[in-house]
């Protein structure tokens, strides 16, 4: 609950007109059979006309305030629950863009999108369902046992003991039903987790004729999810036969209690119609109210889980307030690795060890070595998606850690090893680094990165489609563009992870002779696993299980290292057998 009131909190004033308008809803509606009873009573009594018109008049009116703030209420209802909603989704989202890649791990990316849509859904709806169903209900209580109370003591006081029995009855279902629910949700992770395994890798699927596989592994998710729905349903199923049996009790008693009281002059026929029809009024907001407890189990389970990410503690955080000054006297040196090393939270040992270089302006460092060397790691480490366990890493002379991730960043442009490309068009995606950019400056940013020729072949050039993960071009395509988007931006120091793995041997000589003359003003680090992209840079440090073993340009390291040796002969080798 307190999640729910943290967000509506900013509009309470919405909420207090809502909740206002739903009791006078609710009041009218109970005023309706008061007024019902008293013109039966008066009909059977002999009253004038002029008094039943008048009773009529009121009931009418009654039924028009009730109606109208039915609707208004409503609206409003449905406005507060879809205003909050969206502030959960804000939250949950930003806070998303603030968890590191271990944190990623230990939620699932899968666990956060159904937490962002799912949950925060089931959330909206249970609480537009409480405000509307199970809020009035304590107002109907109070006011029906009034009045109950006001026309016979004995029967209010049956009305009332019916009411607790079957209030008691749902909390403990609801109370039973909760790990349920909780179980729920966690399949429910699962269930997205098989799904979107299975339609992002459709085509690895349908290559291995693995279909029948899948199907039963999906299979499986959906059966542990209906089970365990149709045993957490089973909880409810009898709390509606006992509330009605419960009313039904109440209106045989009304009725064998008022045969005495009407003949001894106590009692009279409209009082029997108002206290049946209170007791009706009750069961239908009562059931109601159960149609609402069912779902609030889960919601609650729902509130858990989102909290559970707003409340998390991102492992890496700004650890200053502010930024370093901005020096107009640029250094030569913009990144530096000082005795850096790192593990990984979930390691037993480090991945790298005391590593030691420096990136200078207008040249070229170049990092390769084998599978699982930790090349990608001094990428992450960079950007601070992990923090450096020993050691520190410097920009312009300044430790990262002591600047905020936002200047950071700024300051550094990245091409990951497996290129990503946004839906929308060429120009969206270029533009991603540096809104402003101008149309020339995309197109010389693209040829550079030698895509110009063929965006200019494209019907709509740098207007085209792309699809989500520019799965419409060809993976050489996509790396030139993630290339030219890194080029708009102009940053200090670029990175770029293995991000000519997919560009043939002419498009690689072309694009690095075209990058050293862009990039003459900033440093450059190239992580790569092939000598013939990395081999006419101004330094080469090889890493080997983590460690430095070598540092030099591409002939020093081919006289004094055995590891890049190996390398250079082992590509040299297969590129002769080719």
């Amino acid at each position: 609950m307190k999640l729910i009131l943290q967000f509506i909190r900013p509009h309470w004033k919405l909420c207090v007109v809502t909740v206002l308008l739903l009791i006078i809803d609710v009041a009218g509606a109970l005023f309706i059979p008061t007024l019902a009873a008293q013109m039966l009573n008066q009909g059977t009594s002999g009253a004038s006309f002029q008094a039943l018109l008048t009773t009529g008049i009121q009931m009418a009116t009654a039924s028009v305030l009730s109606g109208v703030c039915a609707i208004l209420g409503g609206y409003a209802c449905a406005t507060l629950s879809a205003r909050v909603g969206k502030d959960m989704r804000v939250a949950i989202y930003e806070k998303s863009l603030k968890l590191s890649i271990y944190d990623f791990r230990h939620f699932g990316t899968a666990s956060i999108t159904t937490r962002t849509v799912s949950d925060i859904t089931t959330i909206t709806m249970a609480l537009t369902s409480f405000i509307q169903m199970v809020l009035p209900v304590p107002v109907i209580f109070i006011i029906a046992l009034v009045l109950c109370f006001s026309l016979d003591m004995e029967m209010g006081f049956i009305l009332l003991g019916v009411v607790v029995a079957v209030l008691v009855l749902a909390y403990f279902i609801m109370q039973s039903a909760a790990p349920l629910f909780k179980k729920l949700q966690k399949l429910l992770d699962r269930m997205t987790t098989v799904l979107l395994e299975n339609l992002t890798g459709v085509r690895v699927v349908r290559a291995f004729n693995n279909e029948a596989k899948e199907e039963r592994r999906m299979g499986i998710a959906f059966s542990k999810y209906a089970g365990t729905s149709i045993k957490a349903n089973r909880r409810f199923a009898n709390l509606d036969g006992l509330s009605f049996l419960f009313i039904n009790l109440f209106i045989v008693v009304v009725y064998w209690l008022s045969g005495g009281r009407i003949s001894s002059g106590n009692f009279q026929i409209g009082d029997i119609t108002a206290v049946i029809e209170y007791a009706m009024m009750v069961l239908f907001f009562m059931m109601m109210a159960q149609m609402v407890i069912m779902t609030l189990p889960r919601a609650l389970e729902c509130c858990d889980r989102v909290r559970e990410v707003l409340e998390h503690s991102p492992e890496i955080q700004d650890m200053v307030a502010e930024d370093p000054e901005t020096e107009e006297d640029q250094t030569d040196e913009v990144l530096s690795f000082r005795d850096v090393s790192f593990r990984f939270a979930d390691a037993e040992e480090d991945t790298l060890f005391d590593l030691n270089f420096s990136c200078k302006r207008g040249q070229t460092t170049a990092i390769i070595g084998g599978t699982g060397s930790g090349k990608s790691t001094v990428a992450s480490l960079i950007l601070r998606f992990h923090d450096v366990t020993k050691g520190s890493i410097s920009l312009n002379g300044v430790d990262i850690r002591q600047m905020t991730q936002r200047y950071l960043r700024d300051h550094l442009a990245y091409v990951q090893q497996k290129a990503w490309l946004f839906s929308g068009t060429i120009a969206d995606n270029l533009r991603y680094s540096n809104p402003n950019a101008t149309e020339e400056e995309l197109m010389h940013a693209a040829d550079v990165a030698q895509a110009g020729d063929f965006i200019r072949s494209l019907p709509k050039g740098l207007y085209s489609f792309v699809a989500q993960g520019g799965t419409n071009f060809s993976g050489g395509q996509k790396q030139r563009l993630s290339i030219a988007r890194a080029l708009v931006k102009k940053p200090e120091l670029y990175i770029f992870d293995d991000s000519f793995s997919a560009l043939d041997f002419k498009t690689d000589a072309a694009l690095r002779k075209a990058l050293a003359k862009e990039t003459k003003d900033s440093a450059v680090l190239i992580i790569a696993q092939r000598v013939s992209t990395i081999q006419h840079a101004d330094q080469i440090i090889v890493l080997h299980e983590g460690q430095m073993a070598g540092i030099g340009t591409h002939q020093q390291l081919l006289e004094t290292c055995p590891v890049y040796q190996e390398i250079y002969e082992s590509q040299t080798k297969k590129a002769q057998e080719a």
